[in-house]
C-alpha cells in the first residue's frame, strides 16, 4: 500500500491510501478543479540544482519573516532584465517590470492574511509541498488538471489547498505577470506557514520551474511500512534516516488520523495490535474507534492537547510516553535505527527547529526544474 506521509485535510473521509488529516475546527471543502482536464505535454526531464541548499538561517518563530537578499543581477530598471539560473534567495529581484517591486514579500504578505483566518493552511500545504516534491520533484505538477493527473491518484485525493495557490498565483501576477513560478508560491507558502504555525524561519532559495507533465504514478511511503521500509523509501530520495524522522515529526506535529489508519493497534487478536500502546491512551482511542466498525472517526496525532494544532516537538514526547497514532509513527521511538533521534529532538526543540528547517530546505530543492527546463505556468491547473 502506497500512502503519504504527511498530513491529509479533508472534509471527507480518505481512503486507506491516503493518510492524516488537518485539525478538525476549520476543514475545507473539496475543492473542484478551476479548469477542464489539460493533457499533460512531456518536458525536459529535472535535474538537481546546480548547487547545493545553503545552511539554514533560522528565525525564532516570532519574528518578522526573513527578507530575501538581493542578488547581483541586472539593474531594476532594465526593461527586459535576464532572468537568472539556478536556485538562490531573492531570485526576482529585478525581474518584476515595475522597479523595486518585491514580489515574494507580497506573497508573504498575502499568506498571513489568509493564515489568519484558516489556520488549517499549514498542514494542508505542508502535504501538497510533500507530495509534490517526493513525485518528479518540486514542480508544481501536483496543481495540474486532466483525467489522469496527480490529482487524481489515490493519495491525493484529500489534498486540498488548491484554491490558496491560485489566490497567491493571482496576486504574483498582478504585481510581476509571467515572472513567479507555481511552484515557488507552493514554496514560499509553506516556508511562511511554518513559521506563522510557531515552527522555525528559514531563508528560501527561489528559482523554480513548473512542469509539463503530471500523472497518476504517485509513490509516497506507507504509515504501515516499516522502519526499514521507510527508510528505504526516503533514501529512495536521498533522505537519510535522519532527515526522514524530521520530516515526518514535522509533518504530523500538526495533523490527525481516521480510525482506519491505527484502529487495529487496540485490539487483541489484530494484525497491528500494540500491546506497549499507553493504557489510557489506548481506552480513550477504543471510545473513539470502536471494535468491529468503520467508525470514521478521527484523533490527533500530537497527543498533548495543548500542542495538536501547533507546530513544535511535542509530538516526539508524546512517541517516547507510548501514546503515538500510526504504527510507523510509535515505531520511529523503538527501532534503533530512529529511536535516538526522537530522543535528542524531544529533548531540544530548538536543535529541532534548526534541523527541521536544515531538511525542509533540501526537501524544497529536489528534483526542480532550473534555467530552461519546464515554464512559468500562466494559471497553476495548466501548462501554458
Amino acid at each position: 500500500m502506497s500512502s503519504p506521509s504527511f498530513p491529509t485535510d479533508s472534509s471527507t473521509p480518505p481512503s486507506p491510501s491516503s493518510l492524516v488529516e488537518s485539525p478538525p475546527d476549520s476543514f475545507s471543502p473539496s475543492i473542484s478543479p478551476s479548469s477542464s482536464p489539460t493533457t499533460p505535454v512531456p518536458s525536459t526531464p529535472s535535474n538537481p540544482p546546480t548547487t547545493s541548499p545553503p545552511s539554514p538561517v533560522v528565525d525564532s518563530p516570532t519574528n518578522t519573516p526573513t527578507s530575501p537578499v538581493s542578488p547581483s543581477s541586472t539593474p531594476p530598471n532594465s526593461s527586459n532584465p535576464p532572468r537568472p539560473s539556478g536556485l538562490r534567495v531573492g531570485f526576482y529581484q529585478g525581474l518584476c517590470p515595475t522597479p523595486n517591486v518585491d514580489v515574494e514579500a507580497t506573497i508573504t504578505t498575502k499568506v498571513q492574511q489568509l493564515f489568519s483566518k484558516d489556520a488549517t493552511l499549514l498542514p494542508a500545504l505542508l502535504r501538497m509541498q510533500f507530495h509534490d516534491c517526493f513525485v518528479h520533484g518540486c514542480d508544481a505538477s501536483i496543481l495540474l488538471d486532466g483525467p489522469s493527473s496527480e490529482k487524481t491518484a489515490g493519495p491525493n485525493l484529500s489534498v486540498r489547498g488548491y484554491e490558496f495557490i491560485d489566490t497567491l498565483k493571482s496576486v504574483a501576477e498582478e504585481e510581476c505577470p509571467d515572472v513567479v513560478s507555481c511552484a515557488d508560491i507552493i514554496a514560499i507558502a509553506t516556508k511562511e506557514l511554518i513559521k506563522l504555525g510557531g515552527g522555525p524561519g528559514y531563508s528560501l532559495q527561489t528559482g523554480r520551474k513548473d512542469g509539463l507533465v503530471s500523472t497518476q504514478d504517485v509513490k509516497l511511503p506507507s504509515p504501515f511500512a516499516t522502519v526499514t521500509e521507510s527508510i528505504l523509501a526516503f533514501g529512495e530520495k536521498n533522505f537519510n534516516p535522519e532527515e526522514m524522522l524530521l520530516l515526518i515529526a514535522g509533518g504530523h506535529t500538526i495533523g490527525k488520523s481516521h480510525c482506519s489508519f491505527f484502529q487495529d493497534r487496540l485490539y487483541e487478536g489484530t494484525s497491528q495490535f500494540d500491546p506497549n500502546m499507553d493504557s489510557n491512551l489506548r481506552e480513550q482511542l477504543s471510545g473513539t474507534c470502536p471494535q468491529g466498525t468503520n467508525s470514521d472517526n478521527f484523533t490527533f496525532l500530537d497527543q498533548n492537547p495543548l500542542s495538536s494544532s501547533k507546530f513544535d516537538n511535542s509530538f516526539l514526547d508524546q512517541l517516547l510516553n507510548g501514546r503515538g497514532i500510526l504504527p510507523i509513527d510509535q515505531a520511529l521511538s523503538r527501532d534503533s535505527q530512529t529511536s535516538s533521534f526522537v530522543l535528542q529532538y524531544a529533548q531540544n526543540p530548538a536543535l529541532f527547529n534548526a534541523k527541521f528547517a536544515s531538511v525542509m530546505i533540501k526537501l524544497q530543492a529536489l528534483d526542480v526544474l532550473l534555467g530552461d527546463q519546464g515554464q512559468i505556468r500562466k494559471v497553476c491547473s495548466k501548462v501554458n
